[in-house]
C-alpha cells in the first residue's frame, strides 16, 4: 500500500512538472509573438532592417514611381536667323538656353556664360529663349522688353541692362523705358510695343517650346541637344563643352 502511495505521488509529481514546462513554452511563445509584433521590438527591428515585413496591411513594396518626363530636344525649334543669338552662327557648339530675367540663378549663369563667350569664342553660339517663370512678378515684361529692343538690334543690349537691374533690385518698366533711352533706341517705338504687350505671344511660345522639350526650371540650357540644367559653375560647362569638340 505505501509502495502504491508513493508510486502514484511520483505520477502527479511527474505530471506537475509536464505541465509546468507546458504553461512556461506557452508563454515563452506568446512573449515570442508580442515581441515579434510589437512595435518596439528588437526582433521587428532586426527584421525592417532586412526589409522583411512584419505587418500584412502595410505595403513594403509599393510600385514604383513613374519617372519624370525626360528632355525631347526634337520640340526645339531649329535655330534661325530670327533668334537672338550670341556668337558664331555657324559655331559647332550651340548654347540655347532658357533663362528668366528676374531668376537669381540665371544671373549667376550670366556670368559663366560671358566667360564662355571669351573664351570659345567662334566654337560656341549662345541662343537665347525665353522662359518667364510665374512667380517672378517682373521676368514677362522683362522678357517683353528684350524683345522690343531686338527690334531695334539691341536684344543683348537691353539683355545686360535688365540683368544689371536685376542685380541692383531695380526691375521695372519704368527701368526698362529709361535704359532704352540709354541705349540710343526709338523711345516711342519701344514704349510702344512694351505697353501693347506687341511680344507677350512670343515670350509665351519660347515657353511652352521649353516646357515641350523638358525644361522645368531656370537656367535650362541644351548644349548641342543634351540638357543641362541650374546654374552650373564654369569648369563643369567647359567640361561638357570640349567633350562636344572632340
Amino acid at each position: 500500500m505505501e509502495e502504491q502511495k508513493n508510486n502514484q505521488s511520483r505520477l502527479y509529481f511527474l505530471l506537475g512538472v509536464m505541465a509546468g514546462v507546458a504553461v512556461i513554452s506557452a508563454l515563452g511563445f506568446f512573449a515570442v509573438l508580442s515581441i515579434l509584433y510589437s512595435n518596439k521590438g528588437p526582433v521587428e527591428k532586426v527584421l525592417a532592417q532586412n526589409n522583411v515585413n512584419t505587418d500584412l496591411n502595410v505595403n513594403t513594396n509599393p510600385a514604383p514611381t513613374p519617372a519624370e518626363p525626360q528632355a525631347d530636344p526634337s520640340k526645339l525649334a531649329p535655330v534661325t536667323k530670327d533668334d537672338h543669338v550670341r556668337g558664331d552662327f555657324n559655331a559647332p557648339v550651340t548654347l540655347l538656353l532658357f533663362s528668366d530675367f528676374q531668376c537669381p540663378y540665371c544671373l549667376r549663369f550670366k556670368e559663366t556664360l560671358d566667360q564662355v563667350m571669351t573664351d570659345y569664342k567662334d566654337k560656341v553660339r549662345l541662343v537665347f529663349r525665353n522662359y518667364p517663370l510665374p512667380f517672378h512678378d517682373q521676368a514677362q515684361k522683362a522678357a517683353e522688353a528684350a524683345e522690343c529692343a531686338g527690334e531695334q538690334e539691341k536684344f543683348w543690349e537691353m539683355h545686360d541692362k535688365i540683368f544689371a537691374a536685376n542685380k541692383a533690385g531695380t526691375m521695372s518698366v519704368t527701368q526698362w523705358k529709361n535704359d532704352a533711352k540709354d541705349l540710343g533706341l526709338n523711345t516711342s517705338k519701344f514704349n510702344d510695343c512694351l505697353d501693347t504687350g506687341k511680344y507677350a505671344s512670343k515670350v509665351s511660345a519660347d515657353l511652352a517650346e521649353g516646357s515641350a522639350a523638358g525644361v522645368n526650371g531656370t537656367p535650362a540650357t541644351f548644349i548641342n541637344g543634351e540638357l543641362v540644367s541650374g546654374a552650373l559653375p564654369y569648369e563643369n560647362i567647359k567640361q561638357i563643352i570640349d567633350s562636344k569638340l572632340k
